[in-house]
């Protein structure tokens, strides 16, 4: 199939960007890599793999690797991971940092893999990031195990309705209507990715044959710090979640 539009954007992007990308965030994240978003709130803290207990042996599925910081430390759990990722640009730096991990190039609206073939999919502003919601959440479906545990990390629809266009800055005031929300091109600068309500989100995972089983909004620690300050800048995410998590279930 012929990738849409926005997954041959989002590919040169990050094909164009990875070696920066790398360089400002690749050290915190290798650093810290069992753990989410811009301001990496420990996994142990939030509990989206809490259901899967012992990682030894589990077949998971990262979307949207990047380097495989993430992939390579479940790896190193035991579990049996591979890294997708749509850019072969970002695949190079996961292949010089962890020869073994096992990688495809591919976008995450057309998994190349078999029905049943995981028993996770996590993406820490990965793939589904930058994806048709319901696009991949069927892919992922379609790939996991009956019971099977899907977690994810993406951008909160309130840094998007603060964000000041006019300014270029992140604000304390509304400033995007709620009815606008969804697919977000920035007026062609950096990546189309997609920030979506609370209910869009059980619509789809829901549609797609999940079971929601939680979600947690993040919200920055009075003492923490990031590389990302010009995502989720620090006084701005101490205050309001800039990310969530989900937690879903294969049903």
């Amino acid at each position: 199939m012929s990738a849409s539009e926005h997954v041959r954007h989002n590919r040169a992007f990050w094909d164009a960007d990875s070696a920066d990308y790398q360089a400002a965030h690749g050290g915190r994240l290798a650093a810290e890599p069992i753990a989410w978003g811009a301001y990496r709130a420990p996994e142990a803290t939030i509990g989206a793999l809490a259901p899967l207990t012992d990682l030894a042996g589990r077949r998971v599925l990262e979307l949207g690797c990047g380097a495989g910081q993430w992939a390579t430390a479940l790896a190193a759990a035991g579990a049996v991971v591979t890294g997708l990722d749509l850019s072969r640009a970002q695949l190079d730096h996961a292949r010089t940092a962890d020869p073994a991990l096992p990688l495809t190039l591919a976008d995450g609206e057309h998994l190349p893999f078999g029905d049943g073939a995981f028993t996770a999919v996590i993406s820490d502003h990965g793939a589904v990031s930058f994806c048709e919601p319901a696009v991949i959440a069927a892919e992922c479906a379609r790939v996991l195990a009956p019971g099977g545990l899907l977690a994810f990390c993406v951008t909160h629809p309130l840094l998007v309705l603060t964000w000041d266009e006019a300014r270029g800055t992140q604000s304390r005031t509304l400033h995007t209507d709620y009815a606008d929300l969804g697919r977000m091109d920035w007026d062609g600068e950096g990546t189309i990715d997609w920030a979506i309500p609370a209910g869009e989100w059980i619509r789809v995972l829901t549609g797609a044959g999940f079971a929601v089983e939680a979600c947690t909004e993040l919200v920055a620690p009075a003492d923490a710090d990031t590389t990302y300050t010009e995502f989720a800048p620090p006084k701005w995410a101490r205050r309001w979640p800039a990310e969530w998590v989900w937690r879903a279930r294969r049903t």
